[in-house]
């Protein structure tokens, strides 16, 4: 006598809930449906067998997605039983076409039963399916929208239009469904910024923080708008001339902002983390280097994109120039400043930091910003000799640098007011240190 198993099961009507156990053998390890019977075993002969069996073919084909029909064996016999045999299919998951992508719409075998997959079983199946790169997978959610999209593009004077889709990379040829490239533009990604404001810098007192969410192009526009309300202008005066400098470079804000979005890691769900206090601001994305890359490689101008057709696309928009040109930028606009952006890699995240260019300098007055700018060679020079000899004297000073006490004086006083050396004693007593 015949038992219900992993790989067997009876049925004793062809409708409804076939297609659930179709689909659940090609998601498994396949297996075989004989309709016909009861639980127990026993003969339920079906009436009209040609009709229904039209029906079980028409509906398999037309309730089920991707295209299953070539794992499908059909065959029937006298004693009015239907065998319908499913092989392991290569196209996983297979869902309910009117369900779609999720765990309403896939099965999978338990024992003798057909239960809906889990999410993680989802996930899994896609990537073992698609390949590992994210972009390219099929979204959990297919009803989606791009009307933030269709804007930027048409701004850009690029044409967005459904039968682009695919050359986008929107659309999984496969199966025309949307991929997670098309999840990240669409007005319905699930992926955010998150900005936070601090008073201090352990970042523990907050000010304000915002959270950007939709397209992707949706929250670079966003984020960046918010992050200059927070990137003062500040004005010095030289004689009759006004000099503006911004606490940020501007250009580093978004490039840094931009680097965020482009390469992180979007199989996490956590959000982008841009922190500011008032010494700096500091980009935090998901996922660290990939295996092949180096710190110093990125520094050098080496890319390698996690989200290549999603840096395509940016590149498309002129939101990038070139690929690798982003970091290097940065630091090319730091390159006058005493202190320098850093970057730090965990296995999972990737953290840049841009200091503050008009941050208070410890060793003057509260209320006085200066502009870290970086030491000239005599100062670079009077620098090294104190990291090894602790002190200097005015008369080593003009010895060091070979100039007469005038020039040594005014060298020494520009860097007093630069926050670079500071002065000790009178006299034949003055020394000069490091602060």
């Amino acid at each position: 006598m015949l038992y219900e198993s992993e790989s067997l099961e009876f049925k004793q009507e062809a409708i409804p809930n076939l297609c659930k156990s179709v689909i659940a053998f090609a998601n498994t390890n396949g297996g075989k449906i004989i309709v016909g019977l009861k639980d127990d075993g026993k003969l339920a002969p079906l009436d009209n067998l040609d009709q229904i069996y039209t029906q079980i073919t028409n509906t398999i084909r037309d309730a089920i997605l991707p295209d299953i029909t070539m794992f499908i064996k059909y065959s029937s016999n006298s004693d009015g039983i239907i065998t319908i045999e499913i092989a392991e299919g290569s196209a996983k998951p297979y869902y309910l076409k009117s369900k779609g992508l999720k765990p309403s719409g896939v099965y999978v075998r338990q024992g003798a039963s057909s239960v809906p997959a889990s999410p993680e079983q989802i996930r899994y199946f896609i990537k073992a399916t698609d390949g590992d790169t994210y972009e390219a997978m099929r979204s959990l959610s297919q009803e989606l929208t791009f009307n933030t999209a269709y804007t930027v593009f048409s701004a850009n004077g690029i044409t967005f239009s459904e039968n682009k889709y695919s050359a986008l990379g929107l659309i999984n040829l496969k199966d025309n469904l949307y991929t997670n490239l098309g999840l990240l533009l669409s007005d319905q990604c699930q992926h955010s910024i998150k900005i936070a404001v601090f008073d201090d810098r352990e970042n523990t007192k907050f000010q304000a923080h915002r959270e950007f969410s939709g397209s992707l192009l949706q929250q670079l526009e966003a984020a960046y708008e918010f992050l200059m309300l927070c990137n003062q202008n500040r004005s010095t005066f030289a004689g009759l001339s006004r000099i503006d400098s911004w606490d940020y470079p501007q250009e580093a804000v978004r490039e840094a902002l931009l680097n965020a979005i482009i390469h992180r890691d979007y199989s996490y769900s956590g959000s982008i983390i841009v922190n500011i206090n008032k010494e700096c601001m500091e980009f935090i994305s998901l996922g660290g280097l990939l295996p092949e890359l180096t710190l110093e490689d990125i520094q050098a101008g080496i890319s390698q994109p996690r989200n290549v057709r999603l840096a395509e696309l940016f590149h498309r928009l002129n939101f990038i120039e070139a690929y690798g040109t982003g970091i290097r930028r940065i630091f090319a606009l730091y390159k006058d400043c005493y202190i320098k952006p850093q970057i730090s890699i965990t296995q999972h995240t990737f953290k840049i930091i841009l200091p503050n260019q008009n941050r208070v300098h410890p060793y003057l007055a509260a209320e006085k910003t200066v502009s870290y700018k970086y030491p000239d060679k005599q100062q670079q020079t009077v620098i090294a000799y104190l990291k090894q000899h602790k002190r200097i004297s005015e008369t080593e000073l003009q010895q060091l640098l070979d100039v007469k006490r005038t020039r040594a004086y005014l060298i020494a006083r520009e860097m007093i007011s630069s926050g670079l050396l500071a002065v000790s004693g009178r006299g034949s007593n003055k020394y000069y240190y490091l602060p």
